[in-house]
């Protein structure tokens, strides 16, 4: 195997970067990541095709060590990931303006019995239950989708997808749980990394766990306040963590996965979203998935920074980012994030998608289409 035989012949970290020429990765994400693979410990660092400078630690990275785990890499939505649900909503009733209308409150407490809802995704309650169901700020988000394409036709029959009917994405975390995790491992310890079996390490995956719960709960509600309100319901197909860190087996050995925004390879097909104004992919992870770290990139991954968005985009009227060159429509009342999220500030879906076909890590299912992108109904 590749992974073994680079942890035998070495110590210091093998460090890979997944892109074509095609492909822009900034000097500060590629900095980064060798940087983040001095850590002690680390045996593996990838980059994927959206790799992307972050504060520290870049984003579309994954990392694999031994011995030790950092919560650092982590960061502060620890849990957040995809979720793709096949909806009961037809095409044929689509009415833009109306369903717009409708989506008018997913920023708002739930109502609901939370209690209930976390005991049916085995989640614990937490000091932060009055944000679940809702999707945050940042780069989150709640889509509606249709069937653009189907390019693996058997792979679409056999999830019987249908082109007559709406899917719904989901991306969002554990909200404030994740970020209240990490400033206590600041705290007490700084941004260094722990001894997979110290006391620290053990109660920061139990933490860890409980977050990732919470996460994949908040998905669903999300997804369930949304579909509520257009008067539907969906079964979910996909759920995929990209923020985690977990034991990855290597024969027999135990070493820690760390996942910066990467989704998991190893988990079935993975949906990996364009920015709001371009197409998503749904995709079968192939081959054995170790040269990559077990994961593929999450996103298209950003092209500008938020700051340099805001500066280059401000001379448009923020109605031109409303509507979208595909035809779908944008639900977002907070100016900054109107142009920190634009599709302009984000690198070509289908570039990174092709980088990971071509290294024989994917095929390509399926591609479907933005129709409503609800962001947030908050000004600030």
């Amino acid at each position: 195997m590749f992974i073994m035989n680079i942890f035998k012949q070495k110590k210091e970290a093998t460090i890979r970067i997944i892109a074509s020429d095609k492909n822009w990765i900034e000097s500060d994400a590629v900095n980064q990541l060798h940087n983040t693979a001095k850590l002690k410990g680390v045996r593996l660092a990838v980059g994927l095709p959206d790799l992307h400078p972050g504060r520290v630690h870049p984003i579309g990275a994954a990392f694999i060590a031994e011995g030790w785990l950092y919560p650092q890499l982590v960061g502060n939505d620890i849990g957040c990931g995809m979720g793709l649900w096949k909806t009961d909503l037809k095409l044929h009733k689509l009415n833009m303006d109306k369903w717009v209308s409708k989506l008018n409150n997913l920023d708002l407490p739930w109502d609901g019995n939370i209690t209930a809802w976390l005991q049916h995704y085995e989640a614990e309650h937490s000091d932060f239950d009055n944000s679940l169901g809702t999707i945050g700020g940042g780069n989150h988000f709640a889509e509606l989708m249709s069937l653009e394409a189907s390019i693996d036709q058997g792979a679409c029959d056999k999830l019987k997808l249908d082109k007559k009917i709406f899917y719904l994405l989901v991306h969002s975390g554990s909200r404030g749980l994740g970020e209240h995790i990490l400033h206590n491992h600041i705290d007490s310890y700084g941004k260094q990394g722990l001894q997979e079996d110290s006391l620290a390490a053990i109660n920061y995956i139990d933490a860890h766990d409980k977050a990732v719960k919470w996460a994949e709960a908040n998905r669903s509600l999300i997804a369930h306040r949304f579909l509520s309100s257009l008067h539907g319901d969906g079964k979910k197909i996909i759920n995929v963590n990209h923020n985690a860190v977990l034991p990855q087996y290597i024969s027999g050995k135990k070493y820690w996965l760390h996942r910066k925004g990467a989704s998991s390879a190893t988990e079935g097909m993975v949906i990996i979203p364009g920015s709001r104004g371009d197409l998503s992919y749904l995709v079968q992870p192939i081959g054995s998935q170790d040269k990559n770290a077990y994961s593929l990139a999450h996103g298209a991954g950003r092209k500008w920074s938020r700051s340099s968005a805001r500066h280059c985009l401000r001379k448009y009227r923020i109605g031109d980012f409303l509507k979208t060159s595909l035809g779908g429509r944008v639900i977002c009342e907070n100016k900054d994030l109107i142009y920190e999220e634009a599709p302009q500030a984000y690198k070509d879906i289908g570039i990174v998608v092709n980088d990971m076909v071509n290294e024989g890590l994917i095929r390509i299912i399926a591609k479907l289409r933005p129709v409503i992108t609800y962001k947030t109904r908050r000004r600030k």
